[in-house]
């Protein structure tokens, strides 16, 4: 898999919590990413997009605000970045996901 995302999982008080996830990109050139949550009532994320350079990595801050304990999940999408790209948000609006990650977070 072009991105790896460690942990593959994770547990967060549902009283509200925070936990990062690292993402590594395996590829040969930059890729760009966009998160997504099942839950945008309880979970904040940061950053939703970005970019991160060959063989390089990126931290996502997975914030619980306090709710029911409920299962969720992140999608991680990503794709090659556009050559000169400089705004994340921009770049991953024109293009179609090579592929994502889907990362289980449990509430409890």
């Amino acid at each position: 898999m072009p991105l790896a995302v460690e942990p593959a999982a994770g547990t967060v008080p549902a009283a509200g919590g925070v936990i990062t996830h690292t993402l590594t990109n395996s590829e040969a050139g930059k890729v760009v990413f966009k998160v997504k949550s099942s839950n945008n009532n309880e979970y904040r994320l940061k950053p939703v997009f970005g970019f991160i350079d060959p063989a390089g990595t990126g931290q996502v801050e997975v914030t619980r605000l306090a709710g029911p304990p409920k299962d969720d999940k992140l999608v991680i999408q990503f794709a090659a970045a556009p050559e000169g790209a400089t705004d994340p948000q921009e770049a991953f609006k024109g293009l179609t996901p090579a592929g994502d990650v889907t990362v289980p977070i449990k509430a409890e």
